[in-house]
């Protein structure tokens, strides 16, 4: 048999030319146009939700992609910014052991920082002056002038993205109260002025905050 005559369309042909010359009322070909219909709806409706989750997976992998990119960003600003008391104080031991370690003499150094607090930032503001001047009379019919000054301040405020944030025009380090120096070669008096004045001047502080003592062998 031809495979011609074996296609749906064929079938359906015979099926409609059979229903003709079996019934004149028609009732067979109103079914297969409602099966036909209902079959044309249902592709549709495949069709369309394909189309649908192709379009949430495109979105699924834009917001993953833009996630990454923002933590990588976040991450890129914040590396190497030391905010609370022990980053600030574990930064600041690496930074004098390399130092003094680096001195001729010295040798297995340790470090230990104390500091006061955190750092603390000083915003931008801007200032307003309000005077208003009034004249009063007394009861005796003399005038007396009265001057009255207001100051305000508020916070400048930048867009941040989405947000506005304070405007920060100067960041304050930590002070530092007390820095402990234990290392060999510093029983040599010679040594240990060196490593002092190495520690003042990196830190900033004064010379009597700075310790230094010898290492055992």
């Amino acid at each position: 048999m031809d495979n011609k005559e074996k296609g749906p369309l064929n079938f359906l042909k015979k099926l409609l030319s059979n229903d003709n010359k079996v019934s004149k009322q028609g009732k067979l070909p109103y079914l297969v146009v409602v099966i036909l219909f209902g079959a044309a709806i249902m592709l549709v409706s495949n069709m369309l939700l394909d189309k649908d989750d192709q379009a949430q997976e495109v979105a699924a992998y834009n917001e993953d992609e833009t996630s990454e990119a923002t933590e990588e960003t976040f991450g890129q600003k914040t590396s190497g910014n030391p905010s609370s008391i022990d980053e600030y104080e574990e930064q600041y031991k690496q930074e004098i052991k390399d130092a003094v370690n680096a001195i001729a003499g010295v040798k297995d150094a340790v470090v230990y920082v104390n500091i006061e607090g955190t750092e603390k930032k000083v915003y931008e503001k801007n200032t307003s002056q309000t005077t208003q001047k009034t004249e009063e009379q007394d009861t005796q019919g003399g005038n007396r002038k009265v001057e009255e000054t207001t100051n305000e301040q508020s916070v400048v405020l930048v867009p941040s993205g989405d947000k506005e944030v304070p405007l920060v025009v100067e960041t304050v380090k930590p002070s530092i109260k007390g820095v402990l120096v234990v290392a060999k070669g510093a029983e040599d008096i010679k040594i240990k002025s060196m490593i002092v004045e190495a520690v003042t001047r990196a830190l900033d502080v004064p010379s009597h905050r700075v310790s230094v003592q010898p290492k055992q062998n």
